[in-house]
């Protein structure tokens, strides 16, 4: 359960910097629905940046954003549908687009997910305290960004080895970035940074997004609402929605298969992972360079009970295709073979995860020889505005991307792509993945023996944890009331 104990003294200081910075917080019902937008919130909107460093933004911690850099409105949720020349498979692979957020990937609400209750209820005092963000890359963003727009001093702590724009981004951003040895695989010298943090004597809150309950429930209560209303858009009368399959860093975003799940008893929850690091797979490690996913332990938030599948992706294969998706002569070629303009167009919208999403959804197409009339779900966590340095990286790494380059990328890493390295997960294997939490969370992070257990043996735990979003809505509300300005 998330801790909604409310502390008056802190909430009233939290509630007069509110009113002093013009601040106003959403509600998740609003990021599920923005016709519960107030409207005159939307007027002030058309003349806001979606990246800019304005509390109004907010209000688009949504999948409903007009795909556009400034003054959009809202629409339906943004997502592409990929055609089966690219994907080689005659499933129906689906992808909801975060590039449309703030900050331009997703990762900017699971922080809100965290943050927004610490502040309603008083836990987080932003007249005194400092917010430290943990993270592997997007997260840190958002949660800076958050952090920024309701007037709360943050720490962005992330890896050296990640991608040259995330820090650019964030010196501007956050109060202060903190870079930890090593790269995406690099986990636990993040938290042995915030261990280090919290023994300094400074007033930090670290929001650890491998085991804040409020990532796993935004994702569960917002992204699960959008998936559902993509499946709603798109389903024929003779269509079939299999499954969610994605790529795990935090475990917050695959808690929207737990929704899905609920409204479609049969489907199934696929987890991907690198296979240079198959800790899920093979408890296994190393180094990647698929960035986002971070790895050589289980989230605590990661409900693996409920999970059917897992299964590693060889991150050659979503460096080279980015080059595939991205360089002119990669996009020609693609051309080539039936895909067609419009759609390579699109391309530049899935980051470096995005892509292995992709293939992973193939994978889990092609091990249970889905058709026509099946729908595979995934989502894009950013674009390739976060690595345009990776492509110049590769450049040099690799040369020119020319046609042959091309034809062997499309003909290696999409229609090569087999079911090897997938594991269809039985209860003992399932426990096995699960135990592996013990190391991290319970020797090294003060977890407690009871609370791993109960994760899962006890029924209700993850059930007890999913309703709490009308309790926080009804916080926000609260809290917005007391500001005074709507």
């Amino acid at each position: 359960m998330i801790n909604l104990t409310t502390y008056e003294e802190s909430l009233k200081r939290a509630v007069n910097q509110a009113r002093e910075r013009n601040i106003i917080i959403p509600t998740f019902k609003q990021m599920q629905d923005p016709n519960l937008i107030p409207a005159r919130i939307k007027e002030q909107l058309s003349g806001v940046g979606l990246w800019d460093l304005n509390p109004l933004n907010l209000f688009r911690i949504s999948w409903h954003n007009d795909p556009v850099p400034n003054g959009g409105g809202y629409g339906g949720v943004n997502f592409l549908e990929f055609p089966s020349e690219l994907t080689g498979v005659d499933a129906r692979i689906i992808t909801l687009v975060g590039k449309w957020f703030p900050t331009g990937a997703h990762k900017v609400g699971a922080a809100f997910g965290c943050l927004a209750p610490r502040l309603v209820t008083g836990q987080f005092d932003p007249t005194t305290q400092k917010a430290a963000w943990p993270s592997t890359g997007n997260y840190c963003r958002g949660g800076a960004y958050d952090s920024n727009l309701l007037a709360c001093e943050s720490i962005a702590i992330l890896p050296e080895g990640m991608s040259q724009e995330r820090f650019d981004w964030l010196a501007s951003v956050a109060g202060e970035v903190i870079k930890t040895p090593g790269s995406e695989s690099n986990v636990k010298e993040i938290f042995d940074k915030c261990w280090e943090l919290m023994a300094s004597g400074e007033d930090i809150v670290i929001f650890n997004q491998f085991d804040e309950f409020g990532n796993y429930l935004w994702h569960y209560s917002v992204t699960g609402n959008a998936l559902m209303e993509v499946l709603e858009h798109v389903m024929g009368p003779n269509d079939n929605y299999r499954g969610v399959v994605l790529t795990t860093g935090s475990a917050g975003t695959i808690g929207c298969g737990d929704y899905l799940k609920q409204q479609f008893p049969g489907s199934k929850i696929a987890a991907s992972e690198a296979l240079q690091c198959p800790t899920l797979l093979n408890n296994g490690f190393g180094a990647h360079r698929i960035e986002g996913i971070g790895d050589k332990h289980v989230p605590w938030i990661h409900n693996v009970k409920n999970t059917d599948m897992v299964m590693a992706i060889d991150d050659d294969a979503p460096m080279g295709l980015i080059r595939l998706f991205n360089e002119p002569a990669g996009q020609e070629y693609l051309v080539s073979q039936g895909v067609s303009p419009e759609f390579v167009e699109k391309l530049p919208l899935l980051g470096i995860s995005g892509v292995a999403n992709m293939l992973s959804s193939m994978k889990f197409a092609k091990y249970y020889e889905l058709g026509s009339e099946d729908i595979v779900l995934t989502i894009a966590t950013d674009s390739m505005e976060m690595y345009q340095s990776r492509i110049l990286e590769l450049r040099e790494e690799e040369g020119q991307f020319g046609p042959l380059d091309a034809a062997g990328a499309y003909h290696r890493f999409l229609m090569g792509t087999s079911t090897d390295y997938v594991e269809e997960l039985s209860y003992y294997d399932r426990k096995r993945i699960h135990n592996l939490k013990y190391y991290t969370w319970v020797e090294q992070q003060g977890k407690s023996y009871d609370e791993i257990q109960a994760q899962w043996y006890d029924p209700n735990y993850w059930i007890d944890i999913q309703p709490q979003t009308e309790q926080i809505n009804e916080l926000i509300d609260a809290f917005n009331d007391r500001v005074g300005l709507l």
